[in-house]
C-alpha cells in the first residue's frame, strides 16, 4: 500500500529572524514493494517545506536548513530496523525567499510482517522546538503463492536510468510525487505499481487483464470516463507505469483502484490508493439528472419545497465537492422537478437496484444525527461530529473527557475497521461546552483532516494568548489526552 501522512498542518509564515516561531511542515508517504523469494521494501518519501524551517548560515551569504529523521521499525519489542539521518536543505543565499520544498528518498529491507514505525523529526536549527513523533503500523505481507499487486506509487517524472541508483526501479530513474493532492495546474496523473506472481498462479505465456480507473471516494462510484483496460502477458514481475489525463477530472476526493483480473473478468487482486483533485473549472453535469424520468419515484413524492431543500441539504456528509456546490446553488431555487431529479440521480448512483431504501435508511440516521449532535446554531448532521457519524458510521469505541483540568472538551472516536482502513482516531474538541459544537481537530483516517500538534489545541487554554508548540504534552496531572487516543476504551 501507499500512505500520506501529514506530520505537521499548523505553519505560521515568518520571518527567518524569527527561529523560534517556525513550525516544521512536512509530509511523509511510503509504498512497499518485494522481489518474490527475497526481502520486502519499504520506501519512504520525505518532502520538508523550506518556509517551515529555519535556515543557518554555513558560509559567508549561504544559508541551509538541516532536518534530522529517525526512524524505528519494531515488531513487539524488537527493533527490527533503525536509521537516523540528516536531512540538508539546497543551499539559499537569500532566506526572504524561501519558495522551495525539498525531498528525502530511502529504502528498508524487511521480512513480511507488521511492524510499528515511529518516526521522529526535528528541526536542528531550531532546538527550542520539541521534536515531531507520530507512529504508524505497516502491514508487509507478499506470499509467493499468491498474485499480489505492490504499493501504488505516484510519479512525479520519470526517464530511463543511465546507471542505477536509488531511485531506480525496472530500468527507470522515478522521481516520487510525495503528495496526493494534484492542483489544477496538473493535468494528467502518473503511477507505478508491480504486480507480483502471475506466471506462477496463471500459468506462463497466459494473459490477464489489468483494469485501472477513478473512483469516488464518497459516492463509490468509478467515474465513467475514467476506466481503462489492457492486457498482460504473465511474469514473475509485471511493472505497471501509467498515466491518465485528468484535465477534465472534477474536484473532489478520489481512489485510484488498479485490478487484475482473469480471462472470465474474476477478480484476482486488487490495490486503490486515495487522492485529492482541484480543478474548479469543471462543474457539476446537467445531462446526469436533465433527462430523469422521476415520476411515481420517492423523490417525486417529496412535494413540500421546504422538505425538498432538507432533503437534499442532509445529503452534504456522503457528497463530493462538486455534489455539495450544486445543491448548495439548487436549494437557493425554486425548481422543485429538478431538485427532485436532484434528490433521485444522487441515490441511484448510490444504490441502483432500491434507491429508496437507501434514502429512507440514511434518513433515520440523520434524525439519530440531529438529536444528539445538535448546536446552538447547527443541525446535528452539519456539525463535525455529524458528519463523521454520517459518513462512517457509528463509532466502535468514544473517550470522552468534557472535565478535565486544564484541558477543553474533547472527545475521542476510534474505529476499529474503516471500509479498509484498520484502527482510526478522530478527535473532536470545542472552546465552549455550551454550545455542545465540538469540532475535529484531527484524524489519521484517509482524506480527513490530520494535525498531528492537535493536543497543542486542547491543552491550549492553559497558555491564553501564548505559543501553543510551548504547551506540555507528556502525560501529567490532569493531562489524559494521549493516554485517551492509544488506548479510547
Amino acid at each position: 500500500m501507499k500512505k500520506i501522512l501529514l506530520l505537521a498542518i499548523a505553519i505560521i509564515t515568518m520571518q527567518s529572524v524569527f527561529p523560534s516561531d517556525k513550525n516544521l511542515r512536512a509530509f511523509l508517504s511510503y509504498a512497499t514493494f518485494t522481489v518474490p523469494g527475497d526481502k520486502s521494501t519499504i520506501e519512504t518519501y520525505l518532502a520538508v517545506d523550506g518556509k517551515s524551517v529555519v535556515f543557518k548560515e554555513i558560509s559567508a551569504g549561504n544559508f541551509q536548513a538541516s532536518i534530522e529523521i529517525t526512524l524505528l521499525f519494531k515488531q513487539a519489542d524488537t527493533i527490527s530496523s533503525f536509521a537516523k539521518y540528516t536531512l540538508l536543505s539546497p543551499i539559499s543565499n537569500d532566506t526572504s525567499v524561501i519558495d522551495f520544498t525539498f525531498i528525502d528518498f530511502q529504502r528498508y529491507a524487511l521480512k513480511d510482517g507488521e511492524y510499528e514505525t515511529e518516526i521522529q523529526i526535528s528541526d536542528l536549527n531550531n532546538p527550542a522546538k520539541t521534536p515531531f513523533l507520530t507512529k504508524e503500523v505497516i502491514q508487509l505481507s507478499y506470499p509467493n503463492d499468491k498474485m499480489l499487486f505492490s504499493g501504488i506509487q505516484f510519479v512525479d517524472s520519470y526517464k530511463k536510468s543511465e546507471k542505477t541508483s536509488l531511485i531506480t526501479k525496472n530500468g527507470l530513474d522515478i522521481i516520487p510525487m510525495v503528495f496526493n493532492f494534484f492542483p489544477e495546474s496538473r493535468s494528467t496523473l502518473s503511477f507505478y505499481t508491480e504486480i507480483y506472481n502471475s506466471a506462477a498462479i496463471l500459468g506462463q505465456d497466459a494473459m490477464f487483464l489489468l483494469s485501472y480507473s477513478i473512483l469516488s471516494y464518497e459516492s463509490k462510484t468509478r467515474m465513467q470516463d475514467f476506466i481503462f483496460n489492457k492486457r498482460l502477458n504473465t511474469k514473475d514481475v509485471n511493472v505497471v507505469l501509467n498515466s491518465i489525463d485528468i484535465k477534465d477530472l472534477p474536484s473532489g476526493n478520489y481512489m485510484l483502484i488498479v485490478e487484475a483480473r482473469d480471462r472470465e473478468n474474476n477478480l484476482i487482486c486488487s490495490n486503490e490508493m486515495f487522492f485529492q483533485r482541484s480543478n474548479p473549472t469543471i462543474q457539476f453535469n446537467l445531462n446526469d439528472i436533465a433527462g430523469l424520468n422521476i415520476t411515481n419515484t420517492f423523490a417525486s413524492h417529496i412535494t413540500d419545497i421546504d422538505s425538498l431543500r432538507e432533503s437534499i441539504r442532509c445529503l452534504a456528509p456522503l457528497s463530493n465537492e462538486i455534489e455539495r456546490d450544486y445543491a448548495n446553488n439548487l436549494t437557493k431555487t425554486d425548481d422543485i422537478k429538478t431538485m427532485q431529479q436532484y434528490m433521485f440521480n444522487f441515490w441511484y448512483k448510490r444504490n441502483n437496484s432500491d434507491p429508496e431504501s437507501a434514502w429512507k435508511a440514511y434518513g433515520f440516521e440523520v434524525k439519530k444525527a440531529n438529536q444528539s449532535f445538535k448546536t446552538q446554531t447547527k443541525k446535528g448532521y452539519e456539525s463535525d461530529r455529524g458528519r463523521v457519524y454520517l459518513q462512517y458510521g457509528a463509532p466502535d469505541q468514544i473517550a470522552d473527557s468534557h472535565n478535565e483540568p486544564s484541558a477543553y472538551p474533547y472527545e475521542i472516536w476510534q474505529y476499529y475497521q474503516l471500509e479498509k482502513q484498520r484502527n482510526k482516531k478522530f478527535v473532536f474538541c470545542t472552546q465552549d461546552m455550551g454550545t455542545n459544537d465540538f469540532v475535529l481537530i484531527h484524524s489519521d483516517a484517509i482524506g480527513e483532516l490530520s494535525n498531528y500538534h492537535w493536543q497543542e489545541i486542547i491543552y491550549g487554554r492553559v497558555t491564553p494568548g501564548g505559543d501553543v508548540d510551548d504547551v506540555y504534552r507528556e502525560d501529567g496531572w490532569g493531562s489524559k489526552a494521549t493516554k485517551y487516543y492509544d488506548s479510547p476504551n
